[in-house]
């Protein structure tokens, strides 16, 4: 029978140290063998051959954990060279030597000094030697032994692992492998049951159980609910031996999770919900949230919401919320308290995921009756019905009523409403509306043909609350009466061969109107009277508002007359029947063999007459060319002279030279009557020595001056050499391209032919007691005299004038 505890496991090792001393003297009395030298290396085969040995000794072993207070006995070595006196020598070395093991010199003896542990080192391997003891020289060869460490059962098992965590669905069936636990012992396997381990729970053993030898736990129940209990703390034991008395034992926890499956369907916590909302609200606003409970876990909760009753999902929407699964309910459409001012809406919650194999267990859906209430708002006027097309004739009289539009407040009060136009949709004022009844009449005469329609916006607002407003859009068509007559449509003109045959189509009538009557367009048509007789053409009605032109004989003739027009009679169909009269302008061409037509033109047909085609067009292509010369001589003329005048922007100016300071007189009354000057001083050209004529032409005061002589030669000369000088500047002034571009008027002014000093200057005075000397003149007097007068120079770039 064994100890318990701590004082079974100390008399094992006595008794096990018991049977190492006597094995050790009963193999040390009958193996007195001598092997070669040490023990073979494993794996190589034993020889069978003895051989005298020196060396005589056993396997050696000690046990671990030893706790004796005097050294451990281990094994004796001995050699069979001992004779017992004493003369040899024992030691060793190797692992431990010296430290853990010592050796008795005289006798062998070996003894453990440590207490060892198998779990951390097996066997030890050391070294024997037998020497003389005086001259110290080895007696034998030096071999090697080993010393095993003999194990007992002191480790117990151990959970490596921990801690463990599994999971297991809930309502598996019994026998479900949850998960697999292992425990370690250090003990030698190879030695006894040490490390023989058996498995057990401890705790919920009721709920799941352990395979005794792998480890494996399994579920014992099937009514595993995660909603009831999501987790178990399992206890898990290991004990070696085999569960046999004395062994050891280690534990370990284990945590199961209790994963969820869709098996709770979803409740709402109350039946019915109560919630309110104005009729204002408009379209999708939020009026309350509802949610279904569903004990289930992550997506198992996944649900969707739908109204089943079929007043409620006209009204009303559901959607859901997708982080907190709650039913949003908004409207759907316009709500009206007079209308209707409670609303129950049924809601009704589905799962999304449902699994089939617990769908027995219960529906997975649940309604709820969500009660909407309705709540009062003074709304605007509403328009019946909401917008208005009317129609009017385009010659209604002023004041004629055109239609009625109609609005009501619709609110329980029905105050009285009152009507007007926005203005900025009638700004002509066209229309006039009774601000009582709404009815809307004629301020202006309609012209469909300017508008054919006319929107415009009529707002309501309640009498007794101006800011309760509502518009509607009112579209007039303006009906069409025959007030425009038929009129040819362009072109109006056709042509006509000059061999054209009797009967031939030249040109097709068509015909616009402004109208557009409801019954549609008829149009007739016929020559005017005045062309009733005409022996040329003649006019067919086709029936589908066109006519046709035909030729009534043959041989035209564009050289006798190249055009012809015919008037053309238009009658509409009414009513009242319109009519219009339009000329046909019909021209006579030259054509070529297939009809096709070349020319209409008179003069070209004279040309073409005398001038081959090629010839023609040689002469079209050189009129081209030269019309692009000039065209490019002139754009660049215009270029230079933008240039000039950018540089000379600051001159450009009209200057006005005057000298007449005498301050009036007779003789200055008429001196800016510029035809009287020009026609005074138009000087004519000098034909070869006759002066007579040009003469004549001079004022007065130079035909005085050449009265002794009309012929005389000096006199034509000076007035030559003048002319001469004046044309030249002119022609210097047209062609200087340098000078600003403005007009210049020189003034040459005389005090007249009375003066007796022949003086320039109107300063000078009759009185004999002046002291002024005008003998500078008296050369130049009478030859300034035929020169001197009112000469005008105007210089205009662009006129060269």
């Amino acid at each position: 029978m064994a100890l318990p505890g701590r004082l079974g496991t100390e008399a094992l090792l006595l008794l096990l140290l018991a049977l190492q001393l006597h094995f050790g003297l009963v193999v040390s009395m009958v193996t007195k063998t001598s092997l070669a030298q040490d023990r073979p290396e494993e794996g190589e085969s034993m020889s069978h051959e003895r051989v005298k040995r020196g060396w005589v000794w056993n396997q050696f072993f000690v046990v671990e954990e030893y706790t004796g207070t005097e050294p451990l006995y281990v094994g004796k070595i001995h050699s069979d060279s001992d004779e017992g006196d004493g003369s040899i020598k024992y030691t060793i070395s190797g692992e431990g030597a010296g430290t853990i093991f010592i050796i008795d010199e005289i006798t062998g003896d070996i003894h453990a000094t440590e207490r060892l542990d198998r779990e951390e080192k097996t066997f030890y391997t050391l070294r024997a030697q037998a020497r003389d003891r005086l001259t110290d020289r080895p007696l034998e060869p030096e071999s090697e032994f080993i010393i095993k460490v003999q194990d007992i059962n002191d480790s117990e098992p151990k959970f490596l692992e921990g801690p463990y965590i599994g999971s297991v669905p809930e309502l598996s069936p019994i026998g479900t492998s949850v998960m697999k636990v292992t425990a370690s012992d250090a003990d030698d396997p190879t030695y006894g049951s040490s490390a023989r381990v058996i498995y057990s729970v401890l705790e919920e053993e009721k709920i799941f159980t352990v395979d005794s030898k792998t480890g494996i736990i399994r579920t014992a129940v099937a009514e595993l609910d995660r909603e009831t209990q999501d987790r178990y703390e399992l206890v898990i034991k290991a004990t070696d031996m085999a569960g046999q008395m004395g062994g050891l034992s280690g534990s370990t926890t284990v945590t199961i999770v209790i994963t969820d499956v869709n098996d709770s369907p979803p409740r709402f916590p109350q039946k019915m919900y109560q919630f309110s909302v104005s009729e204002s609200a408009a379209v999708g606003t939020p009026v309350g949230r509802v949610k279904a409970e569903d004990a289930d876990m992550g997506e198992n909760t996944d649900m969707s919401y739908l109204i089943k009753d079929e007043e409620g999902a006209e009204l009303f929407r559901v959607s859901t919320d997708g982080d907190s699964q709650e039913a949003i309910i908004t409207v759907r459409k316009p709500l009206d308290y007079e209308n209707k001012r409670t609303h129950n809406v049924v809601v009704e919650a589905v799962n999304k995921h449902v699994d089939p194999r617990f769908v027995d267990l219960g529906s997975f859906r649940d309604q709820t009756i969500v009660r909407v209430s309705v709540t009062d708002w003074d709304e605007p006027p509403q328009f019946r019905p909401p917008a208005a097309v009317l129609e009017v004739q385009e010659d209604a009289r002023l004041g004629a009523l055109v239609g009625v539009v109609n609005a009501v407040d619709p609110d329980l009060d029905n105050a009285p409403v009152r009507y007007s136009i926005d203005q900025g949709t009638d700004l002509e004022n066209i229309f006039n509306i009774d601000s009582i009844t709404g009815a809307l009449t004629l301020g202006k005469i309609l012209d469909r043909e300017t508008a054919g329609w006319h929107n415009i916006t009529v707002q309501a607002v309640e009498a007794d609350n101006p800011s309760q407003v509502s518009k509607t859009s009112v579209s007039i068509r303006i009906l069409d009466v025959n007030d425009n007559p038929p009129e040819l449509a362009a072109p109006n003109e056709a042509s006509i061969c000059e061999d054209a045959k009797p009967g031939q189509l030249i040109h097709t009538i068509s015909v616009v109107d402004r109208d557009e009557p409801q019954t549609g367009h008829r149009f007739y048509f016929t020559l005017a009277p005045e062309a009733a007789n005409n022996r040329h053409f003649k006019l067919w009605d086709v029936k589908d508002n066109t006519a046709g032109i035909r030729t009534q004989r043959a041989g035209f003739n564009r050289q006798e007359q190249n055009v012809y027009l015919l008037p053309i009679l238009v009658v509409d169909s009414g009513p009242p029947a319109l009519s219009s009269t339009g000329t046909l302008t019909i021209r006579v061409c030259g054509c070529d063999t297939d009809g096709t037509i070349q020319t209409c033109n008179t003069t070209a047909y004279v040309m073409s007459a005398a001038l081959s085609p090629g010839a023609l067009i040689a002469l079209l292509v050189c009129m081209l060319i030269l019309i692009v010369l000039v065209l490019l001589i002139l754009a660049l003329k215009r270029h230079r002279k933008g240039h000039r005048m950018s540089e000379d922007e600051e001159d450009m100016r009209d200057n006005v030279i005057k000298y007449n300071d005498e301050g009036g007189g007779e003789q200055d009354t008429q001196a800016y009557d510029m035809s009287a000057l020009r026609s005074l001083y138009d000087f004519p050209e000098v034909k070869g020595g006759d002066s007579g004529p040009d003469l004549h032409s001079l004022p007065q005061w130079i035909q005085d001056q050449s009265q002794g002589d009309p012929n005389d030669s000096a006199t034509a000369s000076d007035f030559s050499i003048f002319r001469s000088y004046i044309c030249k500047k002119v022609e210097q002034a047209d062609t200087d391209l340098s000078v600003p571009p403005y007009d210049s008027f020189q003034t040459y002014a005389f005090e007249g032919s009375s003066s007796p000093a022949l003086s320039l200057s109107s300063i000078h005075t009759l009185s004999n007691t002046s002291e002024q000397d005008f003998s500078y003149l008296s050369d130049w007097g009478p030859r300034f005299r035929q020169l001197a007068g009112l000469y005008i120079v105007g210089h205009n770039e662009e006129e060269g004038s």
